[in-house]
């Protein structure tokens, strides 16, 4: 082989692997350019409050009492742990009754005996 040819595939294996480079580095910019745009639109969203629960009366409520008014579900991470725990615990509850008392209606048109807990006998 001729001195020539490992000149040649050096000069190959040098712009290949700058080729290379150079891609991954425009893929590398892409990717991270549509994370900041993504971050961007991520930040407009969280810069926008949304617009407060309508009371019954017609009017909104300005200040809602932290403790006790029920929270829009994007609003869960700027409120109290206490508050977003009570929350749980009694959607949790609400469910459970539910279920209960849908099970309780169910075996009433069906017919079959009442379980002592569903019927609340303690």
């Amino acid at each position: 082989m001729p001195w020539w040819s490992w000149i040649l595939i050096w000069v190959a294996l040098v712009s290949l692997s700058l080729l290379f480079f150079v891609l991954m580095g425009i893929r590398l910019f892409r990717q991270f350019m549509a994370t900041v745009k993504e971050l961007g639109e991520a930040g407009d969203k969280l810069t926008r409050l949304p617009v407060p629960a309508a009371v019954p009366g017609g009017t909104t409520d300005p200040a809602p009492d932290p403790d006790s008014a029920w929270l829009a579900p994007g609003l869960a991470a700027f409120a109290s742990p206490h508050q977003v725990r009570h929350d749980y615990h009694a959607s949790k509850e609400a469910r459970r009754e539910a279920r209960r008392q849908r099970r309780v209606r169910r075996k009433a048109e069906r017919g079959q005996p009442q379980s002592l807990r569903d019927i609340e006998f303690r």
